[in-house]
């Protein structure tokens, strides 16, 4: 008998679209992520214990990625993309079974009326609205392990763009969102394989649409607007 997966909750993030979003889960700690649980999992009691630990693993779907067909071959962004791996060495949306899997920081647990006990976490790379399948503790000493070798990703570890955000554009920006912004700008949200400096790219985050260029490897933020068109 095969098993029926559930989605037991929904994650809410500043990310309304899929571009700028961090590649890994823990690259922008200052990204806060509320997870909100379904009706039938909204007991206090499934998450007894949970303040105990200081991380979590999320069990997620790529709700936007969902396909028949599949490849097993993908061109990875890091690389270029113009280089093949294959699929399951990489931890690309585009796999058999669309199922991501993330580390973030637990925030706190916040208590509603409305909708229950929340976590607040911190760290995610997920989609606004993201179904979640699954949460576990994270156990630093079996899930760690620094000595471990990273393949192609190791190369680009330590990826940063320098980020010019002039200071009139950055006072658009409510003060809670600005380090968050600055560090997902940081991470360059370019597709890699784009290298066209005269081209203007748009991106939401939060309630803003952020517009950028990317130059002799700096990224200048060139306008901003609130989302809604104010």
């Amino acid at each position: 008998m095969v098993a029926r997966v559930k989605i037991i909750a929904r994650i809410r993030t500043d990310f309304k679209e899929k571009f700028g979003i961090p590649r890994q889960s823990g690259i922008a700690e200052e990204l806060v992520g509320r997870i909100v649980f379904e009706k039938p999992y909204r007991s206090p009691d499934a998450l007894r214990g949970i303040e105990g630990y200081s991380h979590l693993w999320l069990i997620w779907q790529f709700s936007e990625s969902v396909r028949d067909a599949w490849s097993p071959t993908v061109r990875p962004p890091r690389l270029g993309g113009n280089r093949h791996v294959g699929v399951f060495a990489t931890r690309s949306p585009f796999r058999p079974n669309p199922i991501g899997l993330s580390s973030v920081r637990l925030l706190r647990v916040e208590h509603t009326e409305r909708e229950g006990d929340v976590l607040i976490v911190g760290g995610a790379d997920l989609l606004d609205g993201t179904p979640i399948y699954d949460i576990k503790p994270y156990l630093a000493y079996t899930d760690s392990h620094p000595d471990a070798v990273c393949g192609f990703a190791d190369g680009v570890r330590d990826y940063r763009l320098p980020v010019h955000f002039p200071p009139e554009l950055l006072a658009r920006v409510e003060e809670s969102k600005r380090a968050s912004l600055l560090t997902v700008l940081e991470n360059d949200p370019r597709p890699s394989y784009r290298a066209d400096g005269e081209r203007e790219y748009g991106m939401t985050f939060a309630s803003y649409e952020v517009f950028f260029k990317v130059e002799e490897g700096t990224l200048t933020v060139t306008r901003i607007s609130r989302a809604d068109g104010t």
